[in-house]
């Protein structure tokens, strides 16, 4: 059996001109990464501007088990299976982050034969984007530390700095530190840290942002400290902003490359949904709306996480409404959630699949209370009983949600066809999108709203230091900004243990942020980091590259 990376690398590859080709895209509106990649120019984006819109498919999950799910290969072969239909498709997606990529689990870009290639430079260094991201991060905190050293007359309290630098690597030893030592020519000591670059507030903010001017005022706005009178310190105020931008003018700009069976991919962007809002920039999805009569594009982990953001921020900033949503399962992540090992998951267990589809009861749920047409896609593994699957279909059907198998790991566009059928007869339904709460309600309501609409809790409860943060920034003008919470991803609740659909539980919020640039104030649970550390056999010991400069253990 052949591995994603070299089903990858035997693909028939075309040059990206003809990929653009078939979204109508002239090779001038191309700036070229190599033959394989591109920049979709800023022409482009303004010449498609009065252009309509196609359909919006948003691709979601159940909350994620170590039996996996494969959203993203679910993704990719929607889009492929839609274009083998006819439709003119396109797919959008995030860019993998190296963290993950050396972490836990390899390559990013889907798996099996649906896939987004060239899967080794997407995975890696791509179009430069994680970095330009990390340094117009890094810049900000060098200006911030030397507007300190140069005499401080803002007056920043080094006691309450709030941005932190960053890196593309999950590093768990940069995650508190001391810096500044050495004397008076090496700065002034203070407490820091590093958070991985995709929990960024720049990231956010490049995902968010409409076009470049937008980026450049958004980036000013990004909340950095607290002066000594407790009045706030914004990147504006010493000048950064300009300079960040310049870093990321090239980065804003989405990039294209192509599935394996040649659908046009867009990707760009790539917050996490469990620390950050996880959904690809508004940009590339708004182009990609312009561009193709279907767009397939996804939220990061469980809807719990990645499609409530994609709805209540995304959505309520863009003007975005999908026209259907799919939720991605398997049988083995049910019986997971039903207390089966992972060992054990091969075998068929009915009352396994019993106790552990109410967590998909959940997802499909919580889809329908946003107003939008839900297919819940079963990702088939061998091991799948026909029992089995016609207890989930069965399940679904009583919950008004359709059902279809999604076999594109294994087969291509060819194992996703029913899908794809069942997913463009649901973007002909009505749809009316409704978000969790409204932008007028004050912070702990919307918090609130989401704890107990989605996550199912009985109510909210706050740590002393989430209560001070949070007086600090309601004396800020933030009354209509949305919630993005913080929280763990393996369960509804804040604590990862408790699966299926977890009941009597409050949500405790230790601390809350406010992304003043992103536009959202971030509202951290449990025991959530913004660092991630490796895993004890990290993916990185298995990845390799030969004389010839071939890599090999990418997932």
């Amino acid at each position: 059996m052949l591995t994603d990376i070299e089903i990858a690398q035997q693909a028939d590859i075309r040059p990206v001109k003809e990929i653009a080709e078939k979204l109508g895209i002239t090779e001038d509106e191309l700036e070229y990464y190599g033959k394989y990649k591109a920049k979709l120019s800023e022409e482009l984006i303004k010449k498609t501007s009065s252009c309509p819109d196609g359909k919006l498919i948003l691709v979601t999950a159940i909350n994620p088990t170590p039996a996996g799910e494969g959203k993203t290969t679910v993704s990719v072969g929607l889009a492929d299976s839609l274009s083998a239909a006819g439709k003119k498709t396109a797919v959008c997606l995030r860019e993998p982050s190296l963290g993950p990529v050396f972490g836990i689990k390899g390559g990013a870009a889907g798996g099996g034969y649906s896939q987004v290639i060239p899967m080794e430079d997407i995975n890696l260094h791509f179009t430069g984007d994680m970095h330009a991201i990390t340094a117009a991060n890094n810049l900000c905190c060098a200006m911030l530390d030397n507007h300190i050293q140069q005499g401080n007359t803002l007056r920043i309290d080094v006691r309450r700095i709030l941005i932190r630098r960053c890196l593309d690597m999950n590093d768990r030893e940069l995650r508190n530190i001391v810096a500044g030592l050495g004397g008076k020519v090496n700065g002034v000591p203070r407490e820091d840290g590093f958070i991985i670059t995709v929990a960024s507030e720049v990231m956010a903010i490049l995902c968010l942002a409409s076009d470049i001017d937008d980026l450049k005022e958004r980036l000013g706005n990004i909340l950095v400290a607290y002066n000594t009178d407790g009045q706030p310190v914004y990147a504006k105020d010493f000048k950064a902003n300009g300079a960040m931008a310049a870093l990321l003018k090239d980065a804003i700009k989405p990039n294209l490359v192509q599935t394996l069976e040649g659908t046009p991919a867009i990707m760009h962007g790539g917050p996490f949904a469990n620390i950050a809002h996880g959904c690809n920039s508004i940009r590339a999805t708004k182009l990609g709306l312009k561009l193709a009569d279907y767009v397939v594009t996804e939220a990061g982990f469980g809807s719990d996480l990645g499609a409530e953001k994609f709805f209540d921020i995304k959505c309520r900033k863009s003007g975005l409404r999908p026209s259907a949503v799919v939720i991605v399962a398997t049988v083995r992540a049910l019986k997971y959630n039903g207390g089966v090992p992972k060992t054990e998951l091969s075998s068929e267990n009915l009352e396994a699949l019993s106790k552990g589809i109410v967590n998909l009861g959940v997802h499909v749920e919580n889809m329908q209370h946003f107003g939008v047409p839900t297919v819940v896609a079963i990702n088939r593994f061998a091991s799948d009983t026909d029992a089995e699957l016609e207890f989930i279909e069965k399940y679904c059907t009583e919950r008004g949600a359709d059902f279809a198998m999604a076999e594109m790991f294994s087969k291509g566009s060819a194992g996703g066809q029913e899908l794809a059928e069942k997913v463009i007869a649901a973007t002909e339904k009505p749809s009316e999108l409704s978000f969790t709460y409204d932008d007028e309600a004050p912070i702990r309501e919307k918090i609130l709203a989401v704890a107990k609409s989605i996550y199912r809790a009985d109510g909210v409860s706050y740590t002393t230091k989430a209560l001070k943060a949070l007086a600090d920034i309601e004396k800020l003008d933030t009354s209509k900004l949305p919630v993005c919470v913080a929280k763990t991803q393996y369960s509804l609740s804040d604590d990862p243990s408790l699966l299926g659909k977890p009941e009597g539980f409050n949500i405790t919020v230790r601390d809350i942020r406010l992304s003043n640039g992103a536009g959202f104030i971030v509202v951290y649970t449990g025991d959530i980091m913004t660092m991630p550390g490796l895993p004890k056999s990290p993916a990185a010991e298995r990845i390799d590259v030969d004389s010839d400069g071939k890599i090999t253990g990418l997932f």
